[in-house]
């Protein structure tokens, strides 16, 4: 999935952070829920403007963050 076909940062919506375009909804917020435990189709029914290729596209620009960037595991 090409997640840049779904997600854009614009420095006057929400202050620069990446969302799923024509929404204000932040990828880290879909992300936020994925990882908390909620299912996608509680996601969908709190963010009605969403649909499911939205939240693969939040998985998909996470997964190529990841990717970019090493976080040391020590303390």
């Amino acid at each position: 999935m090409d997640w840049r076909k779904r997600i854009t940062v614009d420095p006057l919506v929400c202050h620069g952070k990446a969302c799923i375009k024509g929404t204000r909804v932040m990828a880290s917020v879909i992300l936020d829920n994925l990882a908390g435990g909620i299912a996608t189709e509680e996601i969908l029914k709190s963010y009605p403007s969403l649909n499911p290729e939205d939240i693969k596209a939040a998985i998909s620009y996470a997964a190529e963050l990841a990717g970019e960037r090493q976080i040391s595991l020590t303390q």
